[in-house]
């Protein structure tokens, strides 16, 4: 099977957009990413997917925690700025939730501690434990094709 055709039809699944976060000996590391969903209930479990050849990778094997940032619909700078795409970084406020940076204004923070992780093909899944989750109430930046989306708001279009 062509890797172009097997990128373009999982391009057809809408993600949210997430920073993946870590902190080894007080400098923060991130990187975006959209491999990432809820696992379970009880335990409350997630999962993120980190590729082998990524820098974040032994970051947080090292550290053996993470967090993920949900981003809000205007942090598409801090999307490209975390996933490499832009000349000059973008400056990014932090806060701590469970003693872990994460993305002020983010729609959703949630803190993990590794649990156990899976080698999946190129990739290795950790599996993560919630132990702290902040919510805000705002709409998520979207991933579609390629390209970064926002969502409708519901009650804008009944107008």
């Amino acid at each position: 099977m062509d890797d172009r055709l097997f990128r373009n039809a999982m391009g057809q699944f809408a993600t949210g957009v997430t920073v993946v976060t870590t902190e080894i000996d007080r400098e923060i590391h991130g990187m975006t990413a959209n491999a990432f969903m809820s696992v379970s209930l009880n335990p409350k479990l997630v999962v993120i997917s980190i590729a082998e050849k990524a820098q974040m990778l032994r970051k947080i094997q090292q550290t053996k925690r993470y967090a993920v940032n949900i981003l809000a619909e205007d942090q598409q700078l801090l999307s490209m700025n975390f996933a490499g795409q832009l000349k000059e970084k973008a400056p990014v406020e932090f806060e701590r939730l469970e003693d872990q940076p994460v993305i002020k204004g983010a729609a959703a923070q949630v803190a993990c501690k590794v649990v156990d992780e899976v080698k999946a093909g190129d990739h290795i899944l950790f599996i993560g434990e919630v132990v702290g989750i902040v919510v805000e109430e705002k709409e998520p930046l979207v991933f579609w094709n390629g390209k970064y989306r926002k969502l409708e708001n519901e009650m804008a279009a009944k107008r």
